[in-house]
């Protein structure tokens, strides 16, 4: 009677989507923003060696709160547990190692804005676009299909291409990728190297120093799950020169020449200068304090620093433009301490900030989904399930851009459940763009933004 367990598959590795999983749902473009379609989805993943001998209901319990257990029961008995591609009929089994674990969730992604990827340079090597602001480089987080890898790859047949360097979501401009492992170890190395010169271009607060002004204050992340950076002593070394082109009594269109490459770093340093980016939904927010962090000075501990900007951007119901989902940060979630317990239901509140909001990592794709907490009545929502036992895309596929389509509410997931205020076009643009990118053998640049042009009016 003991449990076998199938040997090991090899999982590919890195980035590489084909047919299959662009043809995973549909888009369509609505207010001036680019919606995907809500699908269904699967986690999946090998058993991590710490979750041996443990039991399913066990992990779920103290490594995957974002949803209560009573999900996991439903979602069990719908079939939506597997366990070496079989049903999970009992949370109890006790995992083993090679146990392959598959997770089916029902995904939402955001809006971004619907300004397109415009290619600006394609040949043999590489293909450089210019990339709108919002738009995640790769698939990450909640971004799957509204990712600048996966819309190459649907619209434009760019497959397999290899990331040289990224951009954050909320930047935009110049974009290259390789399109051979040599052309990106070739690039990569020149960028280990430092002869890659960028240059970036952004409209800050305030009348910005007409002289040049170098920063070279260290950076230290605060959060990765959030995305927050600070200056700090204890943080990694880092250099940027600013240049003022222009002043409008108001605001300073202004050139940045990094010339290390750390998380947020213009960003940061532009804060610290005192000239934060004019819509940075980051850098600019009032729960810095009232100089906005200006000098380093912030007033708060890196856990109130946290909850004042999510309780600012939740007061905005702008959330999802830190990439972020309101049942990430308050998904109920049962006690650590309820062990096998099938009783207990008290709820608490799951660390926003450390908790893996994934039921299982995917192995093959590099990203992670914030998936929708859902309620705590799931055997009234499996009932509904069981009517509808059609678990396949819940959208129809009229054409990518065509009208949104009646689309199948899913009874366990919450998302489905929820209206949610869609953001304005303008809310997802910040004034910061990477303007152009030079190497030993190549250079490439975007035009320059309307937004920094010398006569341009809020």
């Amino acid at each position: 009677g003991e449990r076998s367990v199938p040997p090991p598959r090899k999982l590919s590795a890195g980035v590489s989507f084909g047919a299959e999983h662009f043809a995973e749902t549909s888009y369509y473009f609505e207010g001036g923003l680019r919606k995907v379609r809500p699908y269904y989805f699967d986690f999946r993943t090998y058993c991590k060696g710490r979750w041996v001998g443990r039991s399913l209901l066990h992990v779920f319990s103290t490594e995957f709160r974002a949803q209560p257990l009573a999900y996991y029961r439903a979602a069990a008995r719908a079939g939506r547990l597997r366990l070496n591609e079989e049903p999970v009929s009992d949370l109890d089994v006790v995992l083993k190692n090679n146990d392959f674990l598959r997770n089916t969730v029902h995904r939402h992604e955001p809006p971004v804005t619907a300004q397109p990827i415009q290619i600006l340079v394609e040949d043999d090597e590489v293909v450089v676009v210019d990339k709108p602001s919002s738009l995640p480089v790769h698939p990450c987080g909640r971004f799957r299909h509204n990712t600048v890898i996966f819309i190459l790859g649907k619209e434009h047949d760019l497959k397999e291409l290899h990331t040289i360097h990224r951009l954050d979501r909320m930047t935009s401009g110049v974009l290259m990728f390789a399109k051979t492992v040599e052309v990106s170890k070739r690039i990569d190395e020149q960028v280990r190297e430092r002869q890659l010169e960028k240059e970036y271009v952004c409209r800050v607060v305030g009348e910005f120093p007409e002289h040049e002004v170098v920063c070279e204050e260290p950076i230290l992340v605060v959060s990765y799950k959030v995305g927050v950076c600070r200056v700090d002593p204890k943080g990694k070394f880092c250099k940027t020169i600013f240049q003022r082109l222009s002043y409008n009594g108001r605001t300073s269109v202004v050139r940045c020449l990094p010339r290390t490459g750390r998380t947020h770093q213009i960003r940061v340093h532009l804060q610290y200068l005192g000239h934060p980016i004019v819509n940075d939904p980051i850098y600019n927010m009032e729960a810095w304090g009232p100089d906005r962090g200006k000098g380093g000075k912030i007033g708060k501990t890196d856990e109130e620093l946290l909850k004042a900007l999510v309780d600012e951007h939740r007061s905005k119901q702008s959330l999802d433009i830190l990439g972020i989902s309101e049942e990430d940060l308050n998904s109920s979630a049962e006690n650590r301490d309820c062990g096998n317990s099938s009783d207990c239901t008290t709820s608490v509140q799951a660390d926003p900030l450390k908790e893996n909001s994934c039921p299982a990592e995917d192995t093959k794709d590099p990203e992670r989904s914030d998936i929708a907490a859902c309620p705590q009545n799931s055997d009234a929502n499996l009932e509904a399930l069981e009517k509808n036992k059609e678990l396949g895309s819940c959208e129809n596929q009229n054409g990518q851009t065509g009208e949104k389509s009646s689309e199948e509410k899913d009874p366990l997931c919450v998302e489905c459940k929820i209206a949610r205020r869609d953001p304005c076009p303008k809310e997802l643009v910040m004034y910061l763009h990477a303007l152009r990118y030079k190497g030993a053998d190549f250079e490439y640049c975007s035009k320059m933004p309307e937004w920094a042009m010398e006569d341009w009016e809020e």
